[in-house]
């Protein structure tokens, strides 16, 4: 390895002169490119679950009949509550009073069922936006339909997409090791209990309000809304994402938080990817399959990350590394 490419690795990694950076394993020289990017592990999930037979086919075979059951009621659903539905949201649109009536926020000179005569960008959009709004609703309504009649089996492929893509990097249960500092000021973090009160709003009732209550009508809005949106639930979808990482690694509540908070750029870039693709319609639930994939590459390459600092920290400290200081320092600032 050159020594100019050694100092860039040392800058980004926020790694001690004192540490050789010639011993820095070749593996690690290339998980430290693709970790400047996390968004990218999005992406070679999406490209593993459709090219891996080992990751796709056990998915599939686990969620084909719900699927199918799901989809033929989302068809009948759709059939028989288009039009109504329709009408109700151009209602909505064209009332000036309406939360969702664009004459709010915007100044067309033409009803919101006509603005398929608007331009965006210099294009004409190719339906009205009542259209385009009544087909994300009933997308929405159909992916819930989806995950009722898939239910268990979806998570159960999610988890098995985890395990074969950690098991295909050759590695066992062993290879999550305990949790090890990398920087030599950790930040403060708050991550004071609540109880139950906190169990609750961390698991699913949370998801539930903030996710259909809250962001649900924000995501109806044409494009930006749907990016807004996704933004709201990028730390949260990361967070749930390397969750099975966190317990592998047996990781405190404490040590969750100052690990976020170290990386938080990299969760919400990460995460904000994956909940934009999740939240598209109906193939949403595929990209839930091969972000839980991509979740599980980006753990593996930090965990080889804290086996290296690991290993210098035990050689600086001695056999038992008790004396080991620590080698990483802060140089990502906000």
């Amino acid at each position: 390895m050159s020594s100019c490419a050694a100092l860039d690795i040392t800058a980004w990694l926020g790694i001690s002169l004192a540490v050789d950076m010639n011993d820095l394993p070749p593996t690690l020289a290339r998980a430290s490119l693709r970790l400047k990017f996390p968004p990218s592990y999005a992406v070679v999930g999406i490209y593993r679950l459709c090219t891996d037979k080992s990751l796709y086919k056990p998915a599939w075979d686990k969620c084909r009949y719900g699927a199918q059951r799901g989809l033929i009621a989302g068809f009948i659903w759709t059939c028989l509550t288009y039009k109504i539905q329709r009408h109700f949201i151009k209602s909505a649109l064209t009332n000036p009073s309406s939360f969702f009536s664009f004459r709010s926020i915007t100044r067309y000179s033409q009803t919101a069922d006509e603005l398929s005569h608007e331009s965006l960008f210099g294009h004409r959009l190719p339906f009205s936006i009542s259209t385009y709004v009544t087909i994300l609703l009933l997308g929405s309504q159909i992916t819930s339909i989806l995950v009722f009649f898939l239910s268990r089996n979806i998570r159960i492929a999610r988890q098995r997409a985890w395990d074969q893509t950690v098991a295909s990097r050759g590695k066992g249960a062993d290879f999550w090791q305990p949790y090890v500092e990398e920087w030599e000021f950790p930040p403060v973090v708050n991550d004071r209990p609540w109880g139950k009160l906190d169990k609750l709003v961390q698991g699913w009732f949370l998801r539930m309000v903030v996710r259909k209550v809250l962001l649900f009508p924000l995501s109806l809005y044409p494009f930006v809304g749907t990016f807004i949106a996704a933004w709201f639930k990028a730390l949260g979808t990361a967070q749930y994402l390397h969750k099975p990482y966190f317990e592998a690694k047996k990781m405190t509540r404490n040590q969750v938080a100052v690990f976020m908070e170290e990386r938080k750029w990299d969760y919400r870039t990460f995460g904000f990817t994956a909940a934009l693709l999740e939240g598209l319609p109906i193939i949403g639930l595929v990209f839930t399959v091969s972000n839980r994939i991509g979740a599980a590459m980006w753990a593996h390459d930090l965990e080889k990350r804290q086996h290296y600092i690991a290993e210098k920290r035990l050689h600086a400290g001695g056999a038992d590394g008790s004396d080991a200081q620590y080698v990483i320092v802060d140089r990502k600032k906000d």
